[in-house]
């Protein structure tokens, strides 16, 4: 039998919870990052020149620590505080005029309005049927809920396709109903921005999965983790004989005005 959204919204709530793990926080470095080209996207989105924006899930802040040097002020949001004081430590993470709030989206305490919204790779993790009507009231006339997705060929969850679902200790599910379908989404626009190479080699690749919450090591356990970096590194070395893999990667933007249901 299918989920409801709201079955499926408090099952991805609790798969989140992974993004307070050390060992996630940690291995998150291993993900690559988001291109310049991306921020200009969103500056010129957000449009006013005293913009002020709203970034959602944040976790180390990839968007929100590159943004607020074009912007007048980011607030950034996330429930994992181990993730916030992570930020705080990297490029940009004590800059003044970005401001870390710990939290639920759904329930903290905000300071609007704001001319963009961002949520990057995080929007499937929240309750849609709570925040859109939120982002709605926060917004500024005629702001956008901007979603960005960072995206790399090969994809990295077909690489490994035939091994990870023996070792994730989440399940997932395709959004059946996505927001437009819901009604909680007017789409505006889309941009895609170029491609850039990204080269890594096998034990940070494997590494990068243990930034996923179906890949933390506390939920894994210490056994069947270094079991899945075993399978993981021999399956890579005999596909990539000289040790690294060449990504052509890059992030995808969605913009458009969130609705109440």
């Amino acid at each position: 039998m299918a989920q409801s959204p709201e079955q499926m919204a408090a099952e991805y709530r609790g798969y989140a919870e992974a993004f307070k793990d050390q060992s996630v926080v940690e291995a998150y470095r291993y993900r690559h990052a988001y291109p310049g080209e991306l921020f200009s996207i969103l500056d010129e989105l957000a449009g006013a020149q005293r913009a002020k924006v709203l970034d959602v899930g944040c976790g180390r802040g990839d968007i929100a620590r590159n943004l607020v040097a074009l912007v007048e002020r980011v607030d950034a949001v996330d429930v994992s505080l181990q993730m916030i004081q992570k930020g705080k430590q990297l490029p940009n993470g004590d800059h003044p005029r970005l401001h870390w709030l710990h939290g639920r989206i759904e329930e903290v305490e905000l300071d609007p309005p704001y001319t963009l919204i961002t949520a990057g790779d995080s929007i499937h993790w929240l309750d849609w049927s709570l925040i859109m009507p939120r982002f709605q009231q926060i917004l500024a006339k005629g702001g956008y809920l901007a979603l960005v997705e960072r995206w790399a060929e090969p994809d990295p969850w077909s690489i490994l396709s035939e091994l990870l679902p023996h070792y994730r200790t989440d399940k997932y599910y395709a959004q059946q109903l996505g927001l437009e379908k819901q009604n909680l989404f007017q789409k505006v626009g889309e941009r895609k921005t170029s491609a850039e190479a990204f080269a890594q080699s096998i034990d940070d690749y494997i590494e990068s999965y243990h930034s996923r919450v179906g890949f933390s090591r506390e939920r894994m356990g210490q056994e069947r983790a270094a079991a899945f970096d075993r399978e993981a590194r021999k399956l890579l070395q005999q596909a990539y004989r000289t040790g690294t893999i060449t990504f052509q990667v890059g992030a995808r933007v969605i913009w458009g005005f969130p609705q109440k249901p």
